[in-house]
């Protein structure tokens, strides 16, 4: 028969293994509740770390997208200050491409129409400006009225006098940086670099500088001065035999005195831009044929 003391350490026992089991119940129970809490804040990092790779926490993207934002800045000039300036309204702000090409086509009266590449990505805003006005038929029946010194035809003034435009400007965008000197050049040497603008280089001119409006480039001859003023818009990709053509006629001095007046009259019968080519088309260098 079992003393009082056996019977006393039996239930102490018994009492302790219940403890221990309601310990281990516990136990079990605390670590479920944190390894979903573990699992849920995971989880939140993983979204929360997603949408900030997204921008969602950008302050600038809360309520406006990439068709909302203003791409290019037109700066109001007076008709009133200079007379020479035509009313045509201003070019939108938003929804403007910024990759890719457009191309403009330019009919004159010197034989096959001139095609230029537009380059919406490195120059957007001037695109926009030529496609602006070339949709107003702001160039149509005008008159390339100078053939410069250095080697371009300059086109884009209604009044032919090198002070017309819209009542608009825009800023340059994608004009090259000064030449550095060269070891060789400081030797007497001629050195050998890329020109600024190419022959069928197609840029914006402005007056003063940086004040862009209609009136627009087109080299025949490689140019390079000390200070490049001009901002590239684009580049020849048609018609260049008309270019040259254009480029070799006689040239008398105009009202300043400055022989760059063409002795034939340079018309331009139309001008009109196509919708923007496919980004993979403009990384496509033109073929030699359509240079000529």
């Amino acid at each position: 028969m079992a003393s009082s003391k056996d019977r006393q350490r039996k239930l102490a026992r018994a009492k302790l293994d219940r403890q221990m089991a309601r310990r281990a119940v516990k136990e079990r129970r605390r670590r479920r509740i944190y390894a979903g809490i573990g699992s849920g804040v995971a989880v939140l990092l993983i979204v929360a770390g997603i949408a900030w790779m997204n921008g969602a926490f950008d302050s600038d993207n809360k309520s406006t997208t990439a068709a909302d934002q203003d791409v290019c800045a037109w700066t109001p000039q007076s008709a009133t200050t200079n007379t020479n300036l035509k009313e045509v309204g201003t070019p939108p702000t938003k929804n403007i491409p910024v990759s890719g090409t457009k191309t403009m086509t330019i009919t004159t009266n010197q034989g096959a129409p001139i095609e230029v590449s537009l380059d919406l990505t490195s120059s957007p805003c001037g695109s926009e400006d030529l496609s602006y006005l070339a949709s107003k038929k702001f160039f149509d029946n005008t008159t390339c009225h100078e053939i410069t010194t250095y080697g371009a035809i300059r086109c884009g003034d209604p009044t032919g006098t090198g002070l017309g435009g819209p009542t608009y400007s825009v800023y340059s965008e994608n004009t090259p940086a000064a030449p550095t000197p060269s070891p060789s050049a400081a030797a007497g040497k001629a050195p050998a670099t890329t020109p600024l603008y190419p022959k069928g280089t197609v840029a914006l001119i402005g007056n003063p500088p940086g004040t862009n409006g209609s009136q627009f480039l087109i080299f025949f001859k490689d140019y390079t001065p000390a200070t490049p003023e001009f901002s590239i818009v684009g580049t020849v990709s048609g018609g260049m035999a008309t270019v040259e053509k254009i480029g070799k006629i006689p040239t008398v001095a105009d009202a300043a005195g400055d022989k760059v007046k063409p002795t034939t009259k340079i018309t331009i019968a139309g001008l009109t831009v196509a919708q923007p080519a496919a980004s993979a088309a403009a990384s496509a260098a033109p073929s030699a044929s359509a240079l000529s």
